[in-house]
């Protein structure tokens, strides 16, 4: 096998998804570079691959340092294959810096292609798929999180966010108020026993998660804006602000929640906010 660096996607889920040639690449390579060893051997073990290796992790916090020592190792006639804990390399994972280094270094690299959670998602998701982004981890503050989502609104492509079973309603909450009602997805526990992609607007997908509490990791999904159209929030204060020149300011909010399923508490707040500004 030709020293350099491989980047090999591994399953997010059925075993068998990783490619005759992921394989054969696990086995020959001298060096694995990984997130976590412990979960890198456990798959090298289920993949009856035998684990005489090296294993050096490789992680946000110590990648520059890492890749220094790798490409060394290269340089010294070895193999390495980079790993992440499931999926492939580099997306939303560490390696970026470490291909950057190997570019640099003048080293061999390349790609063993395979399963991609993002991927899988949006096939299942029947939304929009000529023109997508993909913005990574959806954050864990509040603020941050309708500050992405507001950031990125107006982009005329199907959004696609990392997310966690535990976060999902505030998610979807955001979603709601930054997006109104456009189609949206989630797919979870993809390629496994229980995979499943719902779709709906914010507020369908909120019952049925408050329903029936989801687990695991998730994908979520955002169709783009309509063409021509004011964008969600927009709409939504305009319609309010007509509601409330004519009707008691209760009413406009009980109307105005139940028209965009968005909270009636969210929309009372930007009600106080309109009902100053006159």
């Amino acid at each position: 096998m030709k020293n350099g660096l491989y980047i090999v996607a591994t399953p997010i889920g059925n075993l068998q998804d990783i490619s005759p040639r992921g394989i054969q690449t696990l086995k020959e390579a001298d060096v694995i570079a990984c997130e976590d060893t412990r979960i890198s051997k456990k798959l090298l073990s289920l993949l009856g691959i035998g684990l005489q290796k090296t294993f050096i992790t490789l992680h946000d916090h110590n990648e520059a340092e890492q890749a220094s020592k790798l490409i060394d190792l290269i340089k010294d006639g070895k193999a390495v294959a980079l790993i992440s804990d499931a999926g492939s390399p580099l997306i939303s994972d560490p390696g970026y810096k470490l291909i950057n280094h190997c570019r640099a270094a003048g080293v061999y690299f390349t790609v063993i292609p395979g399963c991609c959670a993002l991927i899988c998602a949006l096939q299942l998701a029947g939304l929009p798929t000529d023109r997508f982004m993909f913005a990574g981890f959806i954050p864990n503050k509040d603020k941050a999180r309708k500050d992405l989502f507001t950031e990125l609104k107006d982009i005329p492509a199907t959004l696609i966010f990392y997310e966690t079973a535990p976060r999902i309603l505030k998610t979807l909450a955001a979603a709601a108020e930054v997006f109104g009602n456009r189609r949206m997805a989630v797919a979870r526990e993809i390629t496994k026993v229980y995979e499943q992609c719902l779709t709906g607007t914010p507020f369908e997908l909120t019952e049925a998660f408050a329903a029936q509490p989801p687990k695991g990791e998730m994908v979520f999904m955002v169709s783009p804006p309509e063409k021509n159209t004011p964008t969600a929030t927009q709409d939504f204060e305009e319609a309010l602000r007509r509601k409330l020149a004519t009707q008691p300011l209760k009413t406009a909010v009980k109307e105005i929640s139940e028209s965009f399923k968005l909270s009636r508490n969210e929309v009372y707040q930007t009600a106080l906010r309109i009902k100053d500004e006159i």
